[in-house]
């Protein structure tokens, strides 16, 4: 390529290289460089090593933020991919009104996420909720869900599930769509059964979309913040922090009591994490997911 084309190459890029320098690389060293420092907004920030850290590691609350966020993640991911993908299967069938089923199923994943918190509020009211009243109808009693410290994680997990699972059942639609026919055909001339022809083809075949879905999940609980947030806004993380995940632990820390360098140094601690886990799913990927001809 000449010089004109290099120039030409250039311009086109710079939107997007002045986004990234403005708005993702400036970010993040200033804030490696506040999480060294003791940093209220108010002051400027004073070099204090790595107390930061070192205080980070000693503090119980921030423990049990992790706790909270690990639960969600690892009870998350999993229950999301298996409701995507058996709703996936269900609305693959050539049913009449199958458009209708997969545009009402499909509809949450785009309405925004204070608005599927707020809904569930009302759904989850221990008082007046609609689940309490479907439970009475039963003749079961009525549940705390939000008010107690035991379902509390549960009853977020039921308002993301069902919030994400029109978006995986989509891409799960599509990975379906992709599965050659003729390897069912070889195997119900084989006798076998419903699953065996999941467990053996259909599983395999979908290692691709489900790695995909498993690393944008983990990403996504390990940062869980917007629900949690407006379900909690009056009290952050009640009852009794068993809602205090580690976004909104370092929501409080930045932003309540104003300690910024602290919230910095969670913040990296964070993104390191995020970065070594997406590198060992990566790992395990070209290990164990099927790519058509092979493994990856």
């Amino acid at each position: 390529m000449d010089r004109k084309g290099k120039g030409f190459t250039l311009l086109f890029l710079s939107p997007w290289l002045v986004g990234f320098l403005g708005f993702m690389l400036l970010p993040l060293l200033m804030a490696l460089y506040w999480s060294f420092t003791n940093f209220d907004v108010l002051q400027a920030p004073q070099w204090v090593g790595l107390q930061n850290y070192v205080a980070i590691m000693h503090d119980a609350t921030f423990w049990t933020a992790v706790r909270n966020t690990l639960y969600i993640t690892v009870i998350g991911v999993p229950a999301g991919i298996i409701v995507g993908l058996g709703t996936a299967m269900l609305l693959e069938k050539p049913i009449t009104g199958m458009g209708f089923y997969r545009a009402a199923i499909y509809l949450p994943a785009i309405v925004p996420p204070v608005a599927i918190a707020i809904i569930w509020l009302w759904i989850l009211n221990p008082d007046y909720g609609l689940l309490n009243a479907i439970l009475s109808v039963a003749h079961i009693k009525p549940l705390g869900w939000l008010a107690d410290p035991y379902l509390a994680k549960i009853s977020m997990l039921m308002m993301v599930v069902w919030g994400g699972t029109g978006q995986i059942m989509i891409i799960m639609l599509a990975g379906l769509k992709d599965v050659p026919m003729e390897l069912y055909e070889a195997a119900m001339i084989d006798g076998a059964g419903w699953w065996k022809k999941f467990s053996r083809i259909t599983l395999p075949m979908l290692g691709p979309v489900i790695f995909y879905n498993v690393v944008v999940g983990v990403i996504f609980y390990l940062q869980f913040f917007t629900q949690a947030f407006v379900v909690t806004a009056n009290n952050l993380g009640a009852p009794v922090n068993s809602t205090l995940f580690y976004a909104l632990y370092l929501y409080q820390n930045a932003f309540q009591f104003l300690k910024m360098g602290y919230a910095a140094a969670m913040a990296w601690i964070l993104f390191i994490v995020i970065v070594t886990i997406t590198l060992a799913l990566f790992w395990i990927n070209r290990k164990v997911v099927f790519y058509g001809g092979g493994q990856s």
